[in-house]
């Protein structure tokens, strides 16, 4: 008789292994190009977003996710992290 334990591993899915790139989107700009193109070190590009508004991930194009920025703390403070707020439901999106 078969271990159901085992039965699941063995039979996992190899992609589930894979890694993916997730882009997180903090915002977007709209400066004109000639705003753009005098822009130097220390230039401010203001956003269309706070810093407490939500964040988008997507996987290439495709939303899959928003969420919260924190930042680590103890040993790892200053790492930033995303805390996940919202999932997408692949087939209809985030609603």
């Amino acid at each position: 008789m078969n271990d159901p334990q085992t039965s699941k591993t063995e039979k996992s899915n190899p992609f589930e292994a894979v890694p993916i790139e997730v882009t997180v989107s903090v915002g977007r700009a709209r400066p004109l190009i000639r705003d753009l193109l005098n822009m130097g070190e220390n230039a401010v590009l203001t956003l269309d977003k706070r810093i407490e508004d939500p964040v988008d991930l997507y996987v290439g194009d495709q939303l899959v996710a928003r969420g919260l920025l924190e930042e680590m703390e103890g040993d790892q403070a200053g790492q930033l992290v995303v805390r996940l707020t919202e999932i997408a439901d692949l087939q209809n999106g985030i609603g």
